[in-house]
């Protein structure tokens, strides 16, 4: 059983700023690529960071110079550092990571999510 849980959601005004986080606890062999993802009422969701277990990161061009992923990976916990925020950054906020976890007889590598935190900023 692995299970995420978010952290630090809320409401800002324009220009401010938030941080996310995201640990994961359960039966964890190892977590490979860790990410944020966002949806905002009525689309669909899409992909916001990406880091992977070396430390490479990629963003949605949207978020490029605002936002910053980071993770530590003694902790199990992916991070995401909201600045300079907008009113279109809106949205209910997800963290997803790809775990490796091991049975009694062979590894299994699945995606799992968190339960989502909204992020609402104001104008």
């Amino acid at each position: 059983q692995v299970q995420l849980v978010e952290s630090g959601g809320g409401s800002v005004q324009a220009g401010g700023s938030l941080r996310l986080s995201c640990a994961a606890s359960g039966s964890i062999w190892s977590i490979n690529a860790m990410g944020w993802y966002r949806q905002a009422p009525g689309k669909q969701r899409e992909l916001v960071a990406v880091i992977a277990r070396g430390g490479s990161t990629n963003y949605a061009d949207s978020v490029k110079g605002r936002f910053t992923i980071s993770r530590d990976n003694a902790k199990n916990t992916v991070y995401l550092q909201m600045n300079s925020l907008k009113p279109e950054d809106t949205a209910v906020y997800y963290c997803n990571m790809r775990i490796t976890t091991r049975g009694s007889t062979y590894f299994t590598d699945d995606d799992y999510w968190g339960q989502g935190t909204q992020v609402t900023v104001s104008s």
